[in-house]
């Protein structure tokens, strides 16, 4: 089953959340790789070395969450004493499908891309996406071969997935456990902290940090853009596809571990104190099973705990949390292709909602058919379900930003591959052949693709550098204010549009 034929539930619990954009990508061919022996405050890594590039694989940046850290924030790493082997990737974390690759509750690892020369280089922290039930931080696109050969030092992260990140146990465990809904973004903090810590001895700038992902890691970076003790940890941020609604109140995160329970007992038979020495993988089952028949989507979620998240993320932010920084957010235009079909079962009815009720939904989907008359049925319901889920969440991080005193540049990308179902759209992940250079030789559009990696590579790179993004070629990209809402609309001929789709935002003043 193809990607675009599967529910977004199917398409994240079958960990497939990157097919679209991987299945080109390849990491290239390489020089041979020599040895080289790094230290760091931690201790010695034994890493590779190839065409000015040194490379760090499976570097802990805390200690295993096993056993009686089960569940428990995060450790810092411990030093070790003997040179420690850093050429290959630890397992993923522990997940639903994906049989491809080892998965292990043992999972807090980061891998580094640097430069070979000495230097002070700007630092990207990048967050894996996956529904935060799925994926991992070595798939081939997430080579950080090009950033290293640009001067930016990339570091790819893990973080605990599922229930051993984004459930919270204390209704079940006991209070002890309290918060444990925000492990999975407690596990970015400390690899963010990690790399305060540790990266200069890889010729890193810890005062120069970006940190940026795509679909659930760009939600988990707005996200942190609203947790105030995440403040000292990055300068930047990156947000493909994301928005900062992904969050439980206290109740709601409550009612879903009660969920988990009764799921837990009824498939194990075992009593609710067995979560905590369970095999990490007999948790899974009780997972799939909440993640399918839960009334909203992704029931696994952050949570606002009044102390690492105080309130909402977007009002923390449009208070000031995020003061002073700069911020490259946007979408693609048709997100939820990647997700829903040509021939739903219920027409407008079947939707796949990540923030709101069907019937709020319906109200606002209504009256697409008057500003998009011309649509066909799937493009409106995709329209509409693409601003649920991504753009409007994204616009309000924005908005909420740019009201908290930050610098925003706002992005759409348009352009599509021109062949198959989805080549008359631009669906979810599309960006990251584009951001990381991974252009498919394969579409009809191939020297247009190619061209255009190359024009948003070189601007996400001028970003991380410090600078305004900007390529040659493309139009210059003002910064994103509210009133005019000039965004950067990337295609075949890129342009800067001002307060693009303003009709369908008026929609969503005031729903979510």
């Amino acid at each position: 089953m193809t990607p675009e034929n599967l529910s977004r539930r199917a398409f994240i619990s079958g960990a497939a959340l990157s097919t679209l954009a991987l299945r080109t990508a390849g990491a290239g061919t390489l020089a041979p790789a020599l040895p080289i022996t790094l230290r760091t405050p931690l201790g010695s890594l034994e890493g590779e070395e190839s065409a000015g590039v040194r490379v760090f694989r499976g570097v802990p940046f805390a200690e295993p969450p096993v056993g009686s850290l089960r569940f428990r924030s995060p450790v810092a790493a411990k030093p070790w004493s003997t040179p420690r082997n850093a050429t290959r990737f630890a397992a993923a974390a522990v997940q639903a499908g994906a049989a491809d690759v080892p998965h292990s509750e043992d999972c807090l690892y980061l891998n580094v891309w640097a430069p070979a020369a000495k230097g002070s280089y700007p630092v990207y922290v990048w967050i894996h996406g996956g529904g935060f039930v799925g994926g991992r931080s070595y798939v081939p696109i997430f080579d950080g071969t090009l950033l290293a050969e640009e001067g930016i030092v990339c570091v790819t992260v893990a973080y605990r997935l599922g229930v051993f990140g984004f459930l919270n146990l204390g209704p079940l465990l006991g209070s002890s456990y309290a918060g444990s809904a925000n492990n999975g973004l407690r596990d970015v903090m400390a690899a963010l902290d990690w790399v305060q810590q540790n990266i200069e001895a890889f010729g890193g700038d810890p005062s120069r940090v970006t940190v940026g992902g795509q679909s659930a890691g760009a939600k988990l970076t707005d996200i942190l853009m609203g947790a105030p003790s995440a403040r000292p940890l990055f300068r930047q941020m990156v947000s493909e596809s994301g928005g900062a609604e992904r969050v439980w109140t206290a109740e709601q995160s409550a009612a879903v571990a009660e969920g988990y329970g009764k799921l837990w007992r009824a498939s194990t038979g075992d009593p609710i104190s067995a979560l905590a020495t369970a095999p990490a993988q007999s948790l899974i089952p009780a997972q799939t099973q909440l993640m399918q028949t839960w009334p909203h989507h992704f029931p696994l979620r952050s949570e606002i705990d009044g102390s690492l998240l105080p309130r909402l993320p977007v009002e923390t932010i449009a208070a000031g949390s995020s003061r002073g920084k700069r911020l490259l957010i946007g979408t693609n235009r048709d997100e939820s292709a990647a997700f829903i079909g040509p021939h739903p079962e219920h027409d407008a009815d079947a939707v796949d909602l990540g923030n709101m009720r069907p019937s709020q939904f319906l109200d606002v989907y209504e009256e697409y058919k008057k500003i998009y008359p011309e649509m066909t049925v799937e493009q409106r319901r995709i329209r509409a379900l693409t601003a649920e889920e991504y753009w409007i969440p994204s616009v309000r991080v924005a908005e909420s930003h740019d009201n908290g005193g930050g610098q925003t540049w706002m992005y759409r990308l348009d352009f599509h591959e021109g062949s198959g179902r989805l080549g008359a759209f631009t669906p979810h992940s599309l960006e990251l052949r584009f951001v990381w250079e991974h252009p498919s030789p394969q579409v009809a559009n191939a020297a247009a693709e190619a061209a255009l990696a190359r024009q948003m590579h070189d601007a996400w790179c001028a970003f991380l550098r410090g600078e305004a993004p900007a390529a040659a070629g493309l139009p210059r990209w003002p910064a994103y204010t509210p009133g005019e809402r000039r965004t950067m609309i990337f295609n075949v001929e890129s342009r800067v549009e001002a307060n693009p789709q303003a009709a369908e935002l008026r929609l969503w003043r005031g729903v979510l």
